[in-house]
């Protein structure tokens, strides 16, 4: 604060500290841990990383009291083994979802008893308080699966992020949204565990859309891969056309000409 000319009067609103999670399987490690007592021969590592502090200051100076954000950290190398910092590991599977519920089901619970309180220290003299926020963005596909109750990857449902199945992902390369949530998820799990329209299971399985279990970690959503290919694939799309129509030798090609080359990639595809 004193780097920055600030007085401790303005700062009064509190610290705001927002932590990235991360949580990934560790592969084999049967030939890690050495002679010991019999353990499953996979690991999953859960870690943190603390991305950025931000102080809010109270402008008093106005008639009505205004919020103002100033960053005081922020991790530079966010991705960084060095600044990942390990909080469980364990023996287990990463596909074995019982069990990393009941390991990690203390750590959701916790976290989500510190995003509705504060955390209060004393530095300098005076007592701060601190908030936390949290971002699930560090899992993979398979790990998103897991934790949010999803079926795996071979499911018809190929997307974490919306309802997609694969023939509607194959035909829309174009309009794709993020849909799915964390609550959503945990209300489609009820209905498949209650069923309750007495609906036979094919039924069951398109109300739901691919849940089949719990959700107890929730993740931020983000770029998947199957989006990624979606608008690459988009990209491609574009390039192949402009290709057949050789527009590099043309400067304003018309819509019928265009529309000519499209028909003639899609006769192609």
């Amino acid at each position: 604060l004193r780097e920055r000319g600030l007085e401790d009067s303005p700062c009064t609103l509190g610290f705001s500290v927002m932590i990235k999670e991360s949580c990934d399987g560790m592969g084999d490690v049967s030939e890690k841990h050495g002679g010991g007592p019999p353990v499953p021969e996979k690991a999953v590592r859960f870690s943190f990383t603390v991305m950025s502090v931000s102080l809010h200051m109270a402008d008093g100076e106005k008639e009505e009291e205004e919020e103002e954000t100033m960053m005081i950290f922020q991790e530079p190398k966010p991705n960084s083994e060095l600044s990942c910092k390990p909080l469980c590991l364990m023996f287990v599977d990463e596909s074995d979802h019982e069990t990393l519920t009941a390991i990690l089901g203390p750590v959701a619970a916790e976290r989500n008893a510190m995003k509705c309180s504060r955390l209060i220290l004393a530095i300098g003299g005076l007592p701060r308080s601190f908030s936390f926020q949290f971002r699930g963005s560090g899992y993979d596909e398979k790990m998103v699966r897991d934790v949010e109750g999803l079926e795996a990857s071979g499911s018809t449902y190929v997307c974490t992020l919306c309802d997609s199945t694969r023939a509607e992902a194959s035909q829309n390369m174009v309009l794709h949204s993020v849909t799915r949530s964390h609550q959503e998820n945990l209300e489609r799990y009820e209905i498949w565990r209650t069923n309750p329209f007495s609906e036979s299971a094919d039924e069951l399985r398109d109300r739901v859309k691919g849940v089949s279990a719990k959700p107890f970690l929730e993740t931020q959503p983000t770029m998947d891969a199957l989006h990624c290919d979606i608008s690459n694939a988009t990209e491609f799309y574009k390039i192949f056309q402009d290709e057949i129509g050789e527009v590099f030798q043309k400067t304003n090609p018309t819509r019928e000409e265009r529309r000519s080359w499209r028909a003639a990639l899609d006769k192609q595809l």
